[in-house]
């Protein structure tokens, strides 16, 4: 049986760095989908600065014409703070039986044993670890609970964690939205449906309310 993938952010905002990661992963394991988690309250980094509604629209936008790609509000519903654990308690009742695949990045992987239930999320998915071309994950760089767990897959079961080199597009959402504050154009940074939604709903500038 084939894994459903996923993949948590904040998407403030959503850029082509996000989809390209999520479309080779999605190449790299064969999944037939892959889903776009925004987050409502990440408890582990600043908050938001575009509200839940314009992060799930934008989120939206962007997977909008690109196959298999979806986006699931489930985590903007929830109450308090955005625990993967939840997220992935919820999506196991959901799938009973399917393979979980939770796309992360190495950054996070090197911090994950400081993740509130980690060791209940490898109870319920494994990982893909995303790492920048150029950059190995050592397993000595990891905690032995986790070293052990390296993969090279295929995604039997939950617990794996199989790292795999992304193409690395320099974009983040802080450059994106100082960018916006000074006027530049967002030209190849963003699908061109989540640009005008920025222009248009004012997002990000010096003057909006949002910033």
């Amino acid at each position: 049986m084939k894994p459903i993938g996923f993949f948590g952010g904040t998407f403030d905002p959503i850029h082509l760095g996000h989809l390209r990661m999520a479309i080779e992963v999605m190449e790299t394991f064969a999944l037939e989908s892959l889903t776009l988690l925004p987050n409502k309250v990440p408890p582990h980094r600043p908050q938001p600065i575009a509200s839940a509604e314009q992060r799930l629209t934008m989120t939206q936008l962007a997977v909008k014409d690109i196959a298999g790609l979806t986006v699931d509000d489930l985590e903007l519903k929830r109450d308090g703070d955005s625990y993967t654990v939840d997220t992935l308690e919820h999506l196991a009742r959901k799938f009973p039986g399917r393979p979980l695949l939770f796309m992360m990045g190495m950054d996070s992987l090197l911090s994950f044993t400081a993740w509130h239930g980690w060791q209940r999320i490898l109870q319920l998915a494994s990982l893909a670890v995303c790492c920048r071309p150029g950059h190995r994950l050592e397993p000595d760089a990891l905690d032995a609970q986790l070293s052990t767990r390296l993969s090279t897959g295929p995604i039997i079961g939950p617990g794996q964690i199989v790292p795999l080199t992304t193409t690395e597009l320099a974009i983040s959402a802080t450059d994106i939205r100082t960018r916006v504050k000074n006027g530049q154009r967002l030209d190849f940074l963003l699908p061109r449906a989540v640009v005008e939604y920025i222009q248009t709903s004012g997002l990000y500038r010096a003057d909006s309310a949002s910033c």
